[in-house]
């Protein structure tokens, strides 16, 4: 790692050096006085569509309990990052999390990185097709192998791709460092165009941009504009290349743990809010893009047809590596899913 990049180390990055175990093992939800507390974390800023959903699902749980249930949010990487929040998942040191789909790829569940597939989606339609259907519940079932319990999906939108330069065609990312989140699917994308990969948490990834450690990465706008990663990077070019996901997921004991009454209500809140969510992340999006003009920091360009065919050409191998790895029966019932 280049030497202008020191990361940021918690306490439980030097316990883990000292290979002292950091995270403890599965505790119950915290009660005192009566009280239930749902720790929930998360890596973004509150003002963005995943933030504002699990807002308003503290917002409901708590109102609706008139109290005796509260929920605990951790934004923005402030208690487990991108490295850890998984492992503090199954281990039950935090109870609730909302990770990017291609996460679960690394811990058993490759057939969640098709949602990373570059230029699978088409509109929110198609995403909400594959996320409320057959597909989706099958996938958030799947998750009890790993002692977690699937509550349902949350859109962050379409994905593009910024750097010091505009990105129209694959010649454009030639020798570019892109920073990525732990995916093989966006690790092979980026290959595909020519770029090396980065693997950095997304906490991490402003100061790596502004120290030059990387070049340039993959964001929605809104998280383009509230990690202000607009002042440090020069361009932005609109791919709408990839789509940005994340499934709501409960440690099982923790879940188990709570009486039927409380965990209905639990369950109808959240309900509600990812509903709301999804409603919201278009116009989140557009909202960002909107003060991201306004703020003249960063050139925005838009590929034509053919720059954008060229793209999609050049990252074809992606699918077929991603079918050998998780098989054709997914694949086959994602493709009916998005043209049922």
């Amino acid at each position: 790692m280049s030497p202008r990049f020191a990361p940021s180390f918690t306490r439980r990055h030097v316990l883990q050096a000292l290979g002292v175990a950091a995270l403890p093992a599965a505790q119950p939800p915290v009660r005192a006085a009566g009280v239930v507390t749902i720790r929930l974390s998360h890596v973004v800023t509150q003002q963005t569509p995943k933030g504002l959903a699990l807002q308003r699902f503290k917002d409901l749980v708590e109102q609706r309990s008139a109290g005796a249930v509260r929920v605990a949010i951790y934004a923005n990487s402030s208690l487990y990052g991108d490295a850890d929040e998984m492992q503090a998942l199954q281990m039950g040191a935090i109870d609730m999390l909302a990770p990017s789909l291609s996460k679960f790829g690394r811990i058993g569940f490759p057939e969640f990185e098709a949602f990373g597939l570059p230029f699978l989606f088409e509109s929110a339609t198609q995403i909400r097709k594959v996320c409320d259907g057959a597909l989706g519940n099958r996938l958030l079932a799947s998750l009890g192998r790993q002692r977690m319990v699937g509550l349902g999906f949350l859109d962050n939108g379409f994905k593009h791709m910024s750097a010091n330069r505009p990105l129209l065609t694959p010649d454009d990312y030639r020798g570019l460092r892109m920073r990525v989140q732990d995916s093989r699917v966006i690790a092979h994308q980026m290959r595909a165009l020519g770029a090396q990969p980065v693997n950095l948490s997304f906490g991490e990834t402003r100061r790596a941009l502004a120290s030059g450690v990387v070049d340039g990465t993959e964001n929605p706008i809104s998280n383009f504009w509230t990690q202000r990663m607009h002042e440090v990077q020069t361009d932005l070019t609109l791919t709408q290349h990839g789509y940005l996901g994340y499934a709501v997921v409960a440690h099982r004991d923790f879940w188990g743990s709570l009486p039927a009454g409380q965990r209905t209500l639990v369950q109808e809140a959240l309900r509600e809010a990812l509903a709301w969510g999804n409603t919201i992340a278009q116009q989140e999006n557009d909202d960002a893009l909107v003060a991201l003009r306004a703020s003249r920091t960063t050139r925005i360009h838009q590929p034509d047809a053919s720059q954008r065919e060229r793209l999609r050409l050049a990252v074809g191998e992606v699918y077929d590596t991603l079918e050998k790895r998780i098989g054709g029966e997914w694949m086959r019932a994602l493709r009916a899913s998005l043209h049922s």
